[in-house]
């Protein structure tokens, strides 16, 4: 994937500040990321006006329990799917009562990695409070942190785009 697609420190302190004059907040749903979406967002001064939390769900368990993530759907689908991403989504949202979300569900190797679902493949979502929400399949290359690190920038620049076309209607 091209540099552009994901988000640069300038680009997050630009978001962070039109989610503050628009009063907007943000959260994460995490698994294969493990909290890196959540700690970009904290590792600029003042974030806390746009954000109040986050869960890292790494475990079906977790999914569930935190996320409302339904039991059938992490057996029909496996916790790497689309339909697992929506339900995290759904949950993180209601969760924290935030007006944006991330969610990201993948695998992020070396190990793990199925002919249908290989190693880099992870399943990016965004949404909003309104149930509008984009989610895709993505596929990642390098080591276990360069996957974890092109997820959570990509995943941020797509929020970050998908928050300013709302700006615009």
């Amino acid at each position: 994937m091209e540099k552009s697609n994901y988000i640069t420190t300038e680009e997050l302190i630009q978001f962070q500040n039109l989610l503050r004059e628009s009063k907007n907040t943000i959260t994460t749903a995490e698994s294969c990321t493990g909290g890196l979406i959540a700690s970009l967002i904290t590792q600029l001064s003042g974030s806390s006006d746009i954000f109040n939390g986050a869960v890292v769900s790494y475990s079906n368990e977790i999914k569930t329990q935190e996320l409302n993530v339904k039991e059938s759907t992490l057996e029909k689908f496996g916790a790497v799917s689309i339909e697992v991403v929506e339900e995290m989504l759904e949950g993180v949202i209601k969760k924290f009562d935030a007006d944006f979300a991330i969610a990201v569900s993948g695998i992020a190797g070396p190990t793990g990695g199925t002919k249908t679902k290989p190693v880099g493949t992870v399943v990016i979502g965004i949404s909003n409070k309104n149930n509008e929400k984009i989610v895709e399949v993505c596929h990642f290359e390098g080591s276990r942190i360069e996957v974890q690190n092109q997820a959570a920038k990509y995943s941020l620049k797509k929020l970050f785009k998908f928050f300013q076309k709302t700006l615009d209607k």
